[in-house]
């Protein structure tokens, strides 16, 4: 009830306050704090009783002893009847279809196959921050973030590979298509997109370009009726399976126009099963993509892709010619909804990794003793369940902020927290499951 909540909040409290006293307290004069002032106010008899009655070894294992005991696995939802209903939705799915398939997915590196596909998107999966008179789940009058990120941390906890981002490459898409595309391309491509009939990914960054994106070189030129493009692009997710790429090209030779030299471009591709493909063109150009290895995020790949004098007409500019040098903008436009959905995977991967953690601390038992009975575990788990409970409220409050207009510093900030929060609660519930964890 509100008690247990209260306590989580305040053992959150807690646990963050040591932190910034170990962080900062060492570094005090460098950073022109003084180290004398600050330690006076870490000394503030409020602060010293908030650690000593919630973040002390005692009171975190008596926590955690009371969550494993009733098997809690979150705090009650906060969220309005039509949201929670949604989450129950997107949580039965993520556990009965794509949870199943996950494992098979990881160890043999394989395309995310069409039985989580097909039903994701008969579920409304990809189209919940698409408007409605576009056939998705957003209200006409209003942005909805919440429910994205609701869906996606749902989706995350079932897969992060396999599922986790499914809605991310269409918010963006649709997020660019809102702010700049013209009514013919928004006519036809956000409802193929709504419904998950055309699949699509963001191709922004290049081997020499990540987050400076006012930096990218891949050109798009003017030729006959259409651009001509040239360059490469790296970590596109999802590229393989995809049949629209939007593409982040620089339409002006002139580099020192930066971020208003460049354009977003709408490149259709057939579908390629696999780690591999080329698309040959009867003009003689051609895009090539490569799938990437790596230790995990498997199931959607992200591909590097060559474009090699690669020729698409001119409907694809975004915006149409009043789109051009837009680029930069259009592609920002989405990145703020990405940001606040990768806290909610962070959010889903943490949330995973403490319900196999509190499974495995009831279930196994060394010296005759459950594992969910040393004071160790209990404060872990508690910790655990505090950074978690603690991630998800923020997310939830940075996307009301964002649906009034406001939040995008937020969303930058509750990014950085959660995804340094599932290093620490991943590598916890590693150290819970000790050898097995491996």
């Amino acid at each position: 009830g509100d008690e247990l909540e209260a306590h989580v909040a305040l053992a959150q409290w807690a646990t963050t306050l040591n932190a910034a006293q170990t962080r900062l307290l060492p570094m005090a004069d460098e950073c022109g704090l003084g180290r004398v002032e600050l330690s006076r106010t870490f000394a503030q008899p409020v602060l010293l009783a908030l650690l000593s009655e919630f973040g002390s070894s005692k009171a975190l294992a008596a926590l955690g002893e009371k969550l494993c005991a009733q098997e809690l696995r979150r705090l009650p939802s906060v969220l309005d009847s039509d949201k929670e209903m949604m989450r129950a939705t997107f949580e039965r799915f993520a556990d009965e279809i794509v949870a199943p398939r996950a494992e098979a997915i990881h160890r043999q590196d394989l395309d995310i196959p069409d039985e989580i596909l097909i039903p994701a998107a008969e579920l409304g999966c990809f189209g919940t921050c698409i408007p409605e008179r576009f056939g998705g789940l957003q209200p006409d009058d209003k942005p909805d973030s919440l429910s994205m990120i609701v869906v996606t941390e749902e989706l995350s906890r079932g897969s992060l590979g396999a599922a986790g981002s499914l809605i991310t490459r269409p918010e963006i898409a649709a997020r660019a298509l809102l702010a700049g595309g013209t009514s013919a391309q928004q006519e036809k491509w956000l409802p193929r997109l709504a419904a998950g009939e055309t699949l699509c990914a963001i191709s922004i960054t290049e081997p020499n370009t990540g987050s400076d994106v006012a930096s990218v070189a891949l050109r798009a030129t003017r030729t006959d009726g259409g651009w001509k493009l040239n360059g490469a692009k790296t970590w596109c997710t999802f590229a393989g399976r995809s049949e629209l790429l939007v593409v982040l090209a620089r339409t002006e030779a002139d580099k020192t126009l930066g971020y208003r030299g460049l354009s977003l471009l709408l490149v259709e591709k057939p579908a390629c099963a696999g780690h591999e493909f080329t698309v040959a063109q009867e003009t003689g150009g051609a895009l090539s993509g490569r799938a990437i290895a790596t230790l995990g995020y498997r199931g959607m790949h992200s591909f590097e892709l060559s474009f090699d004098e690669f020729v698409v007409p001119e409907s694809a500019l975004i915006g149409g010619d009043a789109g051009l040098g837009r680029g930069f903008y259009y592609t920002m436009a989405g990145f703020a909804g990405g940001r606040i959905q990768t806290a909610a995977r962070a959010t889903g991967v943490m949330q995973a990794a403490l319900e196999k953690a509190m499974s495995y601390a009831r279930e196994r038992s060394t010296f005759g003793t459950p594992l969910a009975s040393y004071q160790l575990t209990q404060i872990k788990i508690a910790k655990m369940f505090a950074t978690i409970s603690a991630s998800r409220q923020f997310s939830y409050e940075v996307a009301e902020l964002m649906d009034e207009g406001a939040g995008q510093m937020e969303a930058s900030l509750v990014k950085l927290f959660s995804c340094r929060a599932a290093e620490t609660v991943t590598r916890e519930a590693m150290q819970i499951h000790g050898g097995m964890g491996y």
